[in-house]
């Protein structure tokens, strides 16, 4: 499995990243979500690079062009509801590409981490390229029942996991679980989780910082 990390390079992904990152910054809470998009566009700019191709003849005013154009469109597939806007830069980039939803909730009050799955909406993704979204990687869990439940809609041939931020006990966890032919690009991965499953230093809760605080049941 490849993992490819922007934050090794020097990359404009990073001062996007750095502002999600910002304790003053990130409480603009339109900012935050159009720094979550900026980041989704760089990853699917990136991705495309590595999508099938197919010569085709464009009409123009004066002519013909022959251009390279994607010959299948990925889908895109995100988990509810951090992962929207993350899920919108790549749509602006893939317009054409069909949406899968997802919804994957911490379950509180309980001693150990648990996870729930509760909705699903998406085509068939049998032989398709699939691009999951989700801006945090904190265990690696939630991701892997998302995936797992989307398969009832079929088995992609390729997968592309985009997020911003990971701890390394979820790539590792990514790495174990998901099937080899999966590539991450991911900002960046930091070190440590608290005993609460957040990433440190991370960014804080990313879907209460671009929505607003949430009632946990």
């Amino acid at each position: 499995m490849q993992i490819h990390n922007f934050s090794k390079s020097n990359t404009i992904y990073n001062t996007f990243l750095s502002e999600l990152r910002d304790n003053n910054i990130q409480k603009d809470r339109m900012r935050f979500k159009r720094n979550l998009e900026r980041c989704g566009e760089i990853s699917a700019y990136e991705i495309s690079k590595e999508l099938n191709f197919k010569s085709k003849n464009i009409s123009t005013p004066l002519g013909k062009s022959s251009m390279n154009l994607l010959n299948e469109e990925p889908i895109i597939a995100t988990i509810l509801r951090a992962g929207l806007p993350l899920h919108q830069g790549v749509l602006n980039v893939f317009d054409k590409a069909d949406n899968c939803f997802i919804s994957a909730y911490r379950k509180h009050g309980t001693k150990e981490l648990e996870v729930e799955i509760e909705y699903l909406s998406g085509p068939n993704l049998q032989g398709k390229t699939l691009i999951l979204t989700d801006p945090m990687i904190a265990s690696g869990k939630s991701m892997l029942l998302a995936y797992q439940a989307m398969l009832k809609n079929g088995k992609p041939k390729f997968i592309h996991i985009v997020s911003v931020i990971a701890s390394q006990e979820g790539i590792d966890f990514i790495v174990e679980n998901f099937p080899k032919e999966t590539k991450i690009w991911i900002g960046s991965v930091d070190k440590e989780m608290n005993s609460q499953s957040y990433i440190i230093p991370g960014l804080g809760d990313a879907g209460d910082l671009a929505f607003g605080s949430k009632i946990d049941f």
